[in-house]
């Protein structure tokens, strides 16, 4: 048969069946090539983490390629980042006890990056897997157990393996990285806080909260006394074996102007995706959200004047992003977070064969995810502006400007003065 007969390694006679309706897949010929894609462990483009390894697994990590050299990056900054999400803390979390102490493998050395991939490992020391046996054969509602069979055809059993929420310590240890750079290069910070508890919420002035306001109590509130009714709540739950849901506020405050990549990596697009990617999230809403549907262009619109020579909006209805970009106030988003699916209460489900039984399900989980989900928010939001930061800088910081409408400090010119501050403090005497 002649080359120019094949049309994409189909043989024209299966051609013929699909284009006359028959409900036939060809078989591929010699000339077909099969393209598979990298399969969802990996986020970003220049700043890039892949995160690997289950929940009863002999541990979890990820390995972060991308990031510049000569970046102070210590083993303690990861830890303080990784103790805030790690399980335990209280009764309203997960009781499994780990200590989650991480260790850097590769791409730092003497506390400076190398500009090699960086591997971070953290074991784990506290699985206790007989307790999923009954999960083995009988599907826990709304969790992943169903679908990853479906997917997959296999699964691990024990702690959910890569759909349980310990996976986030690879993005909360890459988060760590991402927020030093971030604070270094351009005084970025990147906060999160539990702004919702079931139905209890709180009143919180987002230009103000500090981290110490956030971790001042178990629930991540600053505001102190809805923080003591969030915990009631979540404890209350727990008691009857139950769980409840919430949100957390994300807030990245001094972000520089112009991040983001339109029309598909539109800075609010690359925010969703990276939060809806965290365990049990359901919503994100970005600046109004939700409500700015109900406004007027006349309500909603955010007035641009001039404040001591910098280009600002008087209001923030658009959360930080217009056009898919930063136009440098706070960028603000919410997240909300469903209930923990896996409760002990008895429920009906489906086993593996399609029996239909009763689930009591075992096993160590969070009646309420939100206070640990802090930390995740945090990591993620730091993760996609760390990849739009370097992405900005190779695209549009490397020539000089000749519009009105520039950073209020270009970036290139912040990243050559921390170089040069850098190098200065090493310079040996």
């Amino acid at each position: 048969m002649r080359t120019s007969q094949v049309l994409c390694g189909v043989q024209p006679s299966s051609l013929h069946k699909l284009t006359h309706g028959y409900r036939t897949i060809p078989r591929p010929s010699r000339q077909t090539k099969v393209i598979t894609k990298a399969a969802g462990s990996t986020f970003g483009h220049s700043f890039r983490v892949t995160t690997f390894g289950e929940s009863h697994g002999k541990g979890v990590g990820c390995v972060i390629d991308g990031v510049p050299p000569r970046l102070p990056i210590t083993k303690e900054e990861i830890q303080e980042e990784l103790d805030r999400r790690r399980p335990g803390q209280s009764r309203i979390t997960t009781p499994r006890k780990e200590s989650d102490t991480c260790e850097i493998y590769s791409g730092v050395s003497d506390g400076i990056s190398l500009g090699t991939p960086i591997c971070i490992m953290v074991p784990n020391t506290d699985q206790k897997s007989q307790d999923y046996s009954e999960m083995s054969v009988a599907y826990r509602p709304s969790h992943a157990d169903a679908t990853y069979d479906m997917k997959y055809g296999i699964r691990a059993v024990a702690g959910g393996g890569r759909s349980s929420a310990r996976e986030t310590i690879g993005r909360v240890a890459a988060g760590a990285i991402a927020k030093k750079l971030l604070r270094i290069v351009a005084g970025v910070e990147v906060l999160a806080y539990v702004s919702r508890v079931k139905d209890v919420g709180c009143t919180v002035d987002n230009s103000t909260f500090t981290l110490a306001d956030i971790e001042a109590n178990k629930v991540r509130c600053p505001d102190a006394e809805a923080a003591k009714a969030m915990y009631a709540a979540i404890d209350e739950v727990r008691v009857r074996g139950d769980s409840c849901g919430g949100e957390v506020t994300c807030v990245v405050r001094a972000c520089p102007k112009g991040l983001g990549a339109p029309v598909f990596d539109k800075l609010e697009a690359e925010l969703c995706k990276a939060f809806m990617s965290l365990p049990a999230s359901k919503g994100v809403e970005i600046g109004s959200g939700f409500s700015g549907s109900e406004m007027l262009g006349s309500e909603h619109n955010d007035e641009f004047f001039m404040d001591d020579g910098v280009i600002r909006t008087r209001t923030n209805r658009s959360g930080g992003i217009q056009g898919g970009l930063s136009n440098g106030e706070d960028i603000v988003a919410k997240i909300a977070f469903k209930p923990t699916s896996t409760i002990s209460r008895k429920q009906n489900t489906v086993s593996r064969n399609g029996e239909m039984v009763e689930l009591i399900a075992r096993g160590r989980h969070d009646p309420c995810v939100v206070p640990r989900a802090v930390p995740m928010v945090e990591a993620m939001a730091a993760l996609v502006l760390a990849d739009q930061l370097l992405q900005h800088y190779a695209q549009c910081e490397l020539l000089p400007r000749n519009t009105g409408c520039s950073p209020d400090i270009s970036i290139a010119r912040q990243f050559r003065q921390f170089v040069a501050e850098y190098e200065a403090a090493v310079a040996p005497v």
